[in-house]
């Protein structure tokens, strides 16, 4: 599949769920489950932008919190889970502030990095390669974790940033139900924004536990995105990249 200069190994059959219908066609409860988890499987993203509703952000956090801890309450209730036991009890407070203050976060554009940027005065004309970023991520399809690397890179177009605020944005587009193509996008354009330049690279690679812990069950495969801009989309740039993502990472 691509995606605006975007790479996966796991293509995307392109199909629309709309409700119970499919083609005009109604669909029974077996089918309607059968195409859920094909267009799951799929890990296609329909935008580079994440689904958002308009009024994503006309309740404050705590309401949000307390709405979460209700109904995940009565999702465990759901699953028989005794809600009176003093490790379960907990719960549904945990996963409420968990989801909305941390794990998705970088839904609220309130979080969204504030880099600066400052004049190069080295005059370092060669690309600037930080790899190894953690990525951590929920995939959208089944709300269980992606983890893996991120390795991003830019040429300086008279400007640089501080190395940190490239693993605050990547960890940014992180915090939100993801589709490992559209983080990659993401991070990508964000970052040709910010820096000013199209001398772009980003790569991410990661292990999807909802391919891992569900499904086909294969614990050892991982996904690789990529998107290359500006003299990245270049050949020998792109190779020369390559090889120092390739190399091993410093100990210390």
């Amino acid at each position: 599949m691509k995606l605006n200069g975007t790479s996966s190994n796991t293509p995307s059959n392109g199909r629309a769920l709309d409700g119970n219908h499919q083609n005009g066609h109604s669909l029974n409860g077996h089918q309607h489950d059968e195409l859920v988890d094909e267009i799951g499987d799929a890990h296609g993203a329909t935008s580079i932008d994440t689904p958002m509703r308009p009024d994503a952000f006309a309740m404050d956090d705590d309401f949000k919190i307390d709405l979460i801890e209700e109904h995940f309450r009565e999702i465990m209730n759901i699953l028989g889970l005794d809600l009176t036991d003093d490790s379960l009890k907990g719960s549904p407070r945990r996963v409420a502030k968990m989801y909305v203050k941390e794990v998705f976060s970088g839904l609220n554009p309130a979080n969204k990095p504030k880099p600066t940027l400052f004049e190069n005065k080295f005059r370092y004309n060669e690309m600037l390669v930080e790899k190894d970023i953690t990525v951590q991520t929920y995939c959208e399809h089944h709300f269980v974790p992606i983890l893996g690397k991120a390795h991003v890179a830019y040429i300086s177009s008279g400007k640089v940033i501080g190395l940190s605020k490239l693993n605050r944005i990547v960890e940014y587009f992180c915090k939100r139900p993801q589709v490992q193509e559209r983080l990659t996008v993401q991070i990508a354009d964000e970052l040709k924004r910010v820096l000013e330049t199209d001398d772009v690279a980003v790569i991410i690679d990661a292990k999807h536990l909802c391919v891992s812990t569900r499904g086909v069950h294969d614990v050892n495969s991982s996904t690789i995105t990529s998107s290359y801009s500006g003299k990245f989309a270049e050949e020998a740039t792109r190779q020369e990249l390559l090889r120092y993502v390739s190399q091993p990472g410093v100990t210390i």
